[in-house]
């Protein structure tokens, strides 16, 4: 099942929240400060011994403070006009994020929305990568989650949904 929230991703009762991290994995602004001010310091000092994380990859860390019991961290592409293979490192995003879940056997996973912040993807191309991949996905989880930071970025989830 597929589902579209207005929420803060922080406070969500999944089993695990993905972070839309920078390469180094130990924390920044956005949606990745908000997640390591929550998880707390040892987030921080464990995904310190991942050795970063590559765009388009993802790695996986508990959950600590959060309500979720893991964090999945992954990359997303900088947006560079949309000729530099972006939908694909996006979509990769999406896949390897999936990935972790199921060699974790996580039942319910939430996404906020990857690379539309400061990464500067367009809203709408980033959403139609991430319905893809929720689609695909959907049927091996109990629960899949995009969590939008406001009502009109979720109205674009929705959208994509009923189409």
């Amino acid at each position: 099942m597929i589902e579209i929230r207005v929420a803060d991703i922080t406070t969500l009762s999944v089993d695990a929240i993905v972070n839309a991290a920078n390469s180094s994995l130990l924390g920044g602004g956005g949606v990745d400060g908000a997640i390591h001010r929550v998880a707390g310091p040892e987030l921080k000092q464990y995904n310190a011994t991942l050795g970063g994380c590559p765009t388009g990859e993802a790695r996986i860390s508990p959950g600590f403070g959060l309500p979720a019991a893991w964090v999945i961290s992954t990359v997303g592409p900088v947006w560079r006009g949309g000729q530099h293979g972006e939908a694909d490192l996006l979509a990769a995003c999406y896949r390897n994020s999936f990935a972790l879940a199921l060699e974790n056997h996580i039942a319910s996973i939430a996404f906020p929305a990857i690379s539309t912040g400061v990464y500067g993807y367009p809203k709408r191309a980033a959403a139609e990568v991430a319905m893809r991949a929720f689609q695909a996905y959907q049927s091996r989880f109990d629960r899949v989650v995009a969590c939008c930071f406001s009502e009109s970025d979720a109205e674009i989830y929705r959208t994509l949904l009923n189409d």
